[in-house]
């Protein structure tokens, strides 16, 4: 089977197209011939060594999965072959093959094609964990998302206003604060020219966000602290900005706001029941017609470099996605 691989940490551009051996699936897992697989930024950090899984070399990058069940383990019992699913992995979906655990594997809608279902896990899988989970969002909140046109920004404005928020999508052009609208957000904030603090306030009549949904980070966060409503939940889920910033410790004491730490993978981990659930709750909206992913592109497996510097470039708006063998 052809892979891309990472064989030495740098840019996109050090990724290698590779014949490989076909992987074989352990006694709970089962092989999948890969459909389709979605582009997250944490794809870009880990071919760079600067994300928190520092997988040994060689691998392929890529975590969130659509493909049908080829084989399966020994000790698999709800999957068969010919399943279509889709699934979460730490690396490998940039292949054509990829061994899973069964409980990694979701069944596919029929209705979602395979760039679709990619696209759905982590982005909708992050973004409610973090507004369920983490932030205890409730119905009549307002919810101010950063980089709100992006895969977990654009999840996380759908599922804001799901669940009853007023949602403030802050986005850095007009073309992605249109498609912020068109997704369900109930005012947008240019939070490149606008003062972000002011431009929330103002939107709220002086009360603050009640909760921050900030996969942004850098110069970003600190504002959108001092945005928050008394009480407030500000949600870290990455620094795509770049700088990890650094916020000063009496603004959560004086606001009696809290900081709180988002990471899906390790929810995945530690907690996979209440994921399941999540998951399962996160697909009835998606046939209810409730959420749906953007897929800004797709690009074939020889050209997946193209699409990750497309989303380390920022010029991604939803998913970007790589697809197999032209089965998507």
């Amino acid at each position: 089977m052809k892979a891309l691989l990472c064989e030495s940490y740098g840019p996109p551009a050090n990724l290698q197209l590779r014949d490989v051996p076909d992987p074989v699936p352990g006694p709970k897992e089962v092989l999948l011939e890969v459909h389709a697989c979605s582009v997250n930024f944490p794809d870009t950090l880990i071919i760079e060594g600067k994300y928190q899984v520092r997988p040994p070399l060689p691998f392929a990058p890529g975590s969130d999965v659509a493909g049908r069940v080829v084989a399966t383990g020994e000790a698999v019992r709800r999957l068969k072959v010919g399943d279509e699913v889709v699934a979460f992995t730490r690396v490998g979906g940039f292949a054509e093959q990829l061994a899973v655990p069964e409980t990694s594997c979701f069944p596919k809608p029929p209705q979602m094609s395979a760039p679709v279902a990619a696209s759905f896990l982590m982005a909708y899988g992050t973004s409610y964990h973090a507004l369920k989970d983490r932030a205890q969002l409730r119905a009549g909140e307002t919810l101010l998302v950063l980089g709100a046109s992006g895969g977990v920004g654009l999840a996380a404005v759908e599922l804001g206003k799901t669940m009853g928020a007023t949602v403030i999508a802050a986005a850095s052009t007009a073309e992605k604060r249109a498609l912020c609208t068109q997704h369900g957000a109930d005012h947008t904030i240019d939070y490149l020219n606008e003062d972000l603090k002011q431009r929330t306030k103002e939107l709220t009549n002086g009360r603050g966000a009640d909760v921050v949904f900030d996969p942004v980070g850098d110069r970003f966060t600190e504002p959108a602290f001092r945005a928050t409503a008394r009480g407030g939940r500000h949600l870290i889920l990455g620094f795509a900005a770049g700088d990890i910033p650094k916020l000063p410790l009496n603004l959560p004491l004086l606001k009696e706001s809290s900081v709180v730490g988002v990471f899906w993978g390790n929810f995945v981990k530690n907690e996979p029941r209440r994921n399941q659930q999540n998951v399962v709750e996160l697909l009835g909206l998606f046939n209810e017609g409730k959420i749906r992913p953007h897929i800004h592109a797709t690009y074939p497996l020889a050209r997946g470099i193209e699409a990750l510097e497309e989303l380390a470039g920022r010029r991604v708006m939803g998913k970007v996605v790589v697809v197999m063998n032209d089965a998507a």
